[in-house]
């Protein structure tokens, strides 16, 4: 079994961890392939008793690797979503960041996620994305996002307009600082921070949740995801950024944008125990009453 691991980097108190992990690894026969750039940063720290593979872009992840470990936190775990792109692969999250309500698994609970991969007694959770369509190319190879879209002002400009459509019926007119479009998944992290709804993973929906409205009568709306939601954007400055995860660009305000459900989904595993209401009492103590 070939297995992919990914990270941004980690800290030098880290590096037990991965000597564990590698170890790990070796005791079920897996073949590890890293990431490049995180294979440099760690080779030196690293005695690698064989020789192992990597890889630098999708193109180059072996078709016979059967999951993708995401060491770091959820933006790691991010970064690993435009890496697989349409391949399937399974992504596993272990935690090495603060909140990791995506990369969930704690990494104390390593050896019992990797005795569930090996083992194959996993559950894989079907998550959707989020796919944008610009009449300029925007995001390149990988115009999509796991958790949000989104429209912003630039930082010192007033706010905006955002004409907002539906499959090309008018919605709303949003006076605000920006819009997020987020996915079910998306659903707990940007857009709840701006008070929208929490839904659940496989509500096929989308969230369109205003950011700082200058109306009091607006609020977040929930709306089937095989709607393509469209924009025409007004204000006083040039142009505006527009965003996916946490990726990012500049935009003019002239630009045609329309986002809509990606044709692929991504494969996040999840051990048995685990489910969306643990994770949502555990990482963002939902319901928590220090009477109960």
């Amino acid at each position: 079994m070939k297995i992919a691991i990914y990270s941004r980097g980690i800290e030098n108190n880290q590096l037990t961890d991965i000597k564990l992990l590698l170890g790990e690894l070796k005791s079920y026969g897996a073949h590890p392939v890293f990431y490049q750039d995180f294979f440099n940063k760690i080779y030196a720290s690293v005695n690698f008793e064989s020789t192992y593979s990597t890889f630098n872009e999708t193109e180059g992840l072996d078709p016979d690797v059967e999951c993708i470990i995401s060491l770091g936190g959820d933006g790691t775990m991010l970064d690993t979503v435009t890496l697989v792109k349409d391949s399937g692969i399974p992504i596993l999250g272990v935690n090495y960041g603060r909140l990791g309500f995506l990369a969930n698994i704690g990494k104390e609970d390593l050896h019992l996620a990797l005795d569930a991969l090996m083992n194959r007694k996993y559950v894989l959770d079907k998550r959707t994305l989020i796919h944008l369509d610009a009449n300029s190319p925007l995001f390149g190879e990988t115009p999509y996002a796991l958790n949000e879209f989104s429209l912003h002002k630039k930082d010192n400009s007033p706010m905006i307009k955002i004409h907002t459509y539906l499959n090309g019926e008018f919605l709303n007119t949003y006076w605000a600082d920006g819009l997020i479009v987020a996915t079910p998944t998306g659903s707990t992290g940007y857009s709840l921070s701006c008070n929208g709804p929490v839904v659940f993973p496989d509500s096929a929906s989308f969230v369109i949740t205003p950011v700082a409205p200058h109306n009091l009568n607006i609020r977040p709306i929930v709306v089937p995801d095989n709607n393509i939601v469209s924009f025409e954007i007004e204000g006083r400055t040039d142009g505006f950024l527009v965003t996916l995860d946490s990726r990012r660009e500049a935009v003019p305000k002239e630009i045609q944008i329309a986002i809509k459900k990606e044709t692929f989904g991504v494969n996040l595993v999840r051990l048995n125990e685990n489910n969306f209401l643990q994770t949502l009492r555990n990482k963002l103590s939902w319901g928590l009453d220090k009477r109960n």
